[in-house]
């Protein structure tokens, strides 16, 4: 990628969205050495570090997938399965399960892996998150339709339409 296009902040409204897209079009995969200045006093890393890391990977898919800034609404569920210590190599990876007007749900999975060693890779946390794209001026703004491709796709869709109907919410997404 050129340097040039790396450049400058982005900023919402800068590239128009497509009308739709696929999940796989928007996700984003982060990764992060865990070290002692993450951890607690027990050792293990902070689950706010964690959760940090998985709003910071939803939040860019989001924005990814509208095409302009996304805001953090509500983190509709979080879950801490195992703990997670100095040297892991985090990889946290965030992908759009549904998409309403203004709004999107990011389904994200955390796998942990010691930092200097391939495998074994264990599932440590997991998120779904709801994000509104907004304007310059904090505007709700619509998204691109989000189309599945995959069983997987549609198996995540239908997740988020009963997590949807769980929160009572009047927007489809």
């Amino acid at each position: 990628m050129p340097a040039e296009h790396l450049a400058g902040p982005a900023t919402a409204g800068t590239t128009p969205a497509p009308p739709h897209r696929a999940p796989d079009d928007s996700q984003v995969v982060l990764a992060h050495i865990m070290s002692d200045h993450d951890t607690n006093l027990y050792g293990t890393v902070h689950g706010g570090t964690v959760m940090k890391l998985i709003d910071d990977a939803a939040a860019a898919a989001a924005g990814r997938h509208a095409g302009t800034t996304a805001v953090t609404v509500s983190v509709e569920d979080m879950r801490f399965l195992t703990p997670v210590r100095t040297g892991d190599l985090l990889t946290v990876r965030a992908r759009l399960d549904d998409a309403g007007r203004t709004s999107m749900q990011v389904g994200v999975e955390v796998t942990a892996e010691r930092w200097n060693a391939t495998g074994p890779t264990a599932l440590v946390a997991t998120g779904h998150l709801v994000f509104v794209a907004v304007d310059d001026e904090g505007h709700p703004v619509p998204v691109p339709e989000l189309r599945p491709v995959t069983e997987d796709d549609l198996r995540r869709r239908r997740r988020a339409a009963e997590r949807r109907e769980r929160r009572g919410a009047g927007e489809s997404g």
